[in-house]
């Protein structure tokens, strides 16, 4: 007996070996457990149902990226295989061989979703992800998907699904998470197709049956109604996200105070109305986003208790009051935006408290004082906004604590002084953004310690003295914006050979000495604005060299030489050239396919008496001034065929001119918009000019007869002003159709009989 205890020991331990060894054997078969013929078959049929096609968005219609991590995961299923659980995206129950799950999110999907696809054969499936397709050959989401009654989790976002959700999809009782956001499809015909539908009366069958429902993003989804107060009874819901819903009435404010919430956006519903309640301790809310709703009131003091909330979003709403103290008391936020708000009084000193606060965005709302020295408190802040506001007063030195700040903005407000030395401890910092207050003094060396910055504006302030060279040392400067200043001395060299430099803005001070453009054929320039300073001596040639620039804006520099215009024929990538009010020098030369094709050009005040031949060339013009110089006679033949076919604004105002030297009925530029051709000498009938055009100004000249009736197909006019002309007869009675589009209609000062037309 004692040697059978003896070996009891080792027998339990081999037991335990036997048994651990034996069921890793099992569960590595099991892995790979063989289908049911008809789930495999369902499967491969699926397969055939699309087109593998890679999805290339849209940036501007759709920012979000479809092909990130994505590939064609059907690729991996094989018909000679019996493993469906080895093919990508499928999970099959481990014991009777059926299809639970299937994610074949960014997988390449293109093609319809079918009403008799093999998809709804797959009976047995609890997780559905169809998310970043393209089902966008005009698919509606099937009914069949309400006869996947075992489903739990539905994913049907970003796959170009539009039209009705069907109400089956409320016999999915079972769910837990429901993504039908953000589908849109931009080829659909007529604007209420683009977006899905979801009418009041299924939303409402929706929220009734699925009541174990924890996550329901319908983001993007057109509601056109108010929510049924049902969806406060959904008290397992941690999630519920309708941005951009066409939301209507009040928001049941009970949602706020479900016991298991986490996140609610409702952002994006401009007529969403809705109060914030009493929140109590304990509340699990932690990101809340009602930017661009009509929300109102106080923020209640009772804000405080959410000790879990990390983002806090009410932008653009008509929450007003002061900001309670107890906003203080947020341990855990890192993202508070109350930009566009109506709260007003001083920013609380306990907003130094937040901790964790990354971002801090109150710009555009109506909070007024000084920044509190409590700023500087916030170890973590990385982003400040505080532009367009009625903050005033000096800059508190403590905001050089923020050594993590890498944006900060405070444009457009009042603040005055001088810029705080102790900014220059922002080592971080990459843009800096103050323009439109009231700072003075120098330019803020400091600032040029700062090597992670991109762009520094300080324009429209006090600032004075020369800008320094030691500026050379922000290798990373993409954008510096010093204009409408009272800076003096020459301007720095180096500024043109910066490494990074994009745009250079410098007009409208008092900038002096010549232009010295040197080694810049590696100049990245891109734009440079030197206009309204006190610049002399002439127009380098080594401008030239310049290979990246193209807009130059050199307007009222008031060089005393004149300025050749031929020299700007070099720079080659030159697009927008401004050199209005200045003594230009044209000269005659060959017509030259290499001269830059301007699509901007502004040449006003610049004492011309002609049209410049160079012109003749240019046929991608859209902008065009020749305003206020001393251009006489008519109107050659061959300027009705510059930028014939892209012009979209002309101004020939305050010249000489007596009208064309081929009259024609309707003026050649088929895309014009914008049309001046005020106090000249025009004679002869009213040129009528395109159907595109919106503002047709002719005022002052001696035109003479009748308005033509042409004029009555310009239903895209806003602004008509042909007064102080000869023009006689009477007014054709369609002008007062013109009402709908017309904003001004100038025609006194004529000769007309009859009464003015009746407005319609």
């Amino acid at each position: 007996m004692w040697k059978m205890n003896q070996y009891l020991p080792l027998f339990l331990i081999a037991s335990c070996l036997f048994f651990i060894s034996h069921s890793q054997t099992i569960s590595n078969t099991s892995t790979q457990h063989l289908c049911l013929p008809d789930q495999s078959s369902a499967l491969l049929q699926l397969r055939k149902e699309f087109v593998e096609k890679r999805i290339y968005s849209d940036e501007y219609l759709d920012p979000f990226d479809y092909y990130n991590g994505s590939y064609p995961k059907m690729k991996s299923w094989k018909a000679d295989s019996d493993y469906c659980s080895s093919w990508d995206g499928i999970t099959c129950d481990a014991h009777n061989g059926h299809v639970i799950g299937l994610d074949l999110s960014k997988s390449w999907l293109c093609g319809p979703l079918k009403s008799n696809s093999s998809l709804f054969r797959l009976r047995h499936l609890r997780k559905l992800n169809l998310a970043l397709n393209n089902f966008s050959s005009f698919s509606t989401i099937p009914s069949e998907f309400g006869q996947l009654v075992r489903l739990t989790h539905l994913n049907l976002s970003r796959s170009f699904l539009h039209g009705r959700i069907p109400s089956e999809i409320s016999w999915l009782s079972n769910l837990v998470s429901l993504d039908l956001s953000f589908n849109y499809n931009y080829y659909s015909v007529g604007a209420d197709s683009y977006y899905l539908k979801l009418r009041r009366i299924d939303l409402e069958a929706l929220v009734q049956n699925m009541t174990y429902l924890r996550e329901l993003h319908l983001d993007d989804v057109n509601i056109s109604s108010s929510l049924p107060q049902s969806l406060a009874n959904l008290s397992s819901l941690t999630s519920l996200s309708l941005s951009d819903c066409i939301l209507l009435g009040e928001f049941p404010s009970d949602i706020f105070l479900l016991p298991k919430i986490q996140a609610i956006d409702v952002s994006g519903n401009n007529n969403l109305t809705g109060f914030l309640p009493n929140f109590r301790s304990g509340s699990s809310l932690k990101q809340l986003r009602l930017f661009s709703t009509n929300f109102s009131g106080d923020l209640p003091n009772s804000i405080g208790n959410l000790k879990s909330l990390s983002h806090l979003d009410l932008s653009g709403a008509n929450f007003h009051g002061e900001l309670p103290s107890s906003i203080g008391k947020l341990e855990s936020l890192n993202t508070l935006y109350l930009s566009g708000t109506n709260f007003s009084g001083k920013l609380p000193d306990s907003i130094g408290n937040l901790n964790s606060l990354n971002d801090l965005n109150l710009g555009s709302s109506k909070f007024s004082g000084e920044i509190p020295p409590s700023i500087g408190n916030l170890s973590q802040l990385t982003f400040l906004s505080i532009l367009e506001s009625n903050f005033h007063g000096q800059l508190p030195s403590t905001l050089g604590n923020l050594a993590k700040l890498t944006y900060l903005d405070l444009r457009n407000s009042r603040f005055y002084g001088k810029v705080p030395s102790s900014l220059g401890n922002l080592t971080k910092l990459e843009e800096f953004l103050l323009s439109y207050n009231n700072f003075e003094g120098r330019f803020p060396v400091l600032l040029t310690n700062i090597t992670k910055l991109t762009w520094i504006d300080i324009s429209g302030n006090q600032l004075k003295g020369s800008i320094p060279s030691e500026i050379s040392r922000l290798t990373n400067l993409s954008s510096l914006y010093l204009y409408q200043n009272s800076l003096t001395g020459a301007i720095p060299s180096v500024l043109y050979t910066m490494p990074s430099l994009f745009e250079l803005f410098l007009h409208q001070n008092q900038l002096t000495g010549p232009l010295q453009f040197q080694n810049i054929s590696s100049s990245q320039l891109n734009i440079l604005r030197l206009s309204r300073n006190k610049l002399d001596g002439p127009v380098p040639r080594s401008i030239s060299n310049f290979t990246k620039l193209r807009e130059l804006y050199l307007s009222s520099i008031n060089l005393k030489d004149k300025m050749e215009l031929n020299i700007f024929f070099q720079v080659k990538e030159l697009q927008l050239l401004d050199l209005s009010s200045n003594n230009l020098l044209v000269s005659k030369e060959n017509i030259n396919s290499s001269h830059p094709k301007f699509s901007y050009l502004y040449l006003s005040s610049c004492n011309l008496r002609e049209f410049p031949d160079f012109l003749k060339a240019q046929n991608k013009l859209q902008e065009l001034d020749l305003s206020n110089n001393k251009i006489e006679g008519k109107i050659p033949k061959w300027f009705c065929n510059v930028g014939k076919g892209t012009l979209q604004s002309l101004n020939l105002s305050f010249n000489l001119l007596s009208g064309f030297e081929q009259p024609l009925k309707v003026l050649p530029w088929k895309s014009i918009y914008i049309l001046d051709l005020r106090s000249n000498m025009l004679q002869g009938s009213l040129p009528i000019p395109p159907l595109s055009t919106s503002y047709f100004f002719a005022s002052n000249n001696n035109l003479t007869g009748k308005i033509p009736q042409m004029i009555c197909n310009m239903n895209s006019l806003q602004i008509l002003d042909i007064s102080n002309n000869q023009l006689n007869g009477h007014i054709p009675q369609c002008v007062g159709h013109l009402s709908n589009s017309l904003s001004v209609l100038n025609m006194r000062k004529n000769c007309f009989q009859g009464s003015m037309p009746n407005h319609s």
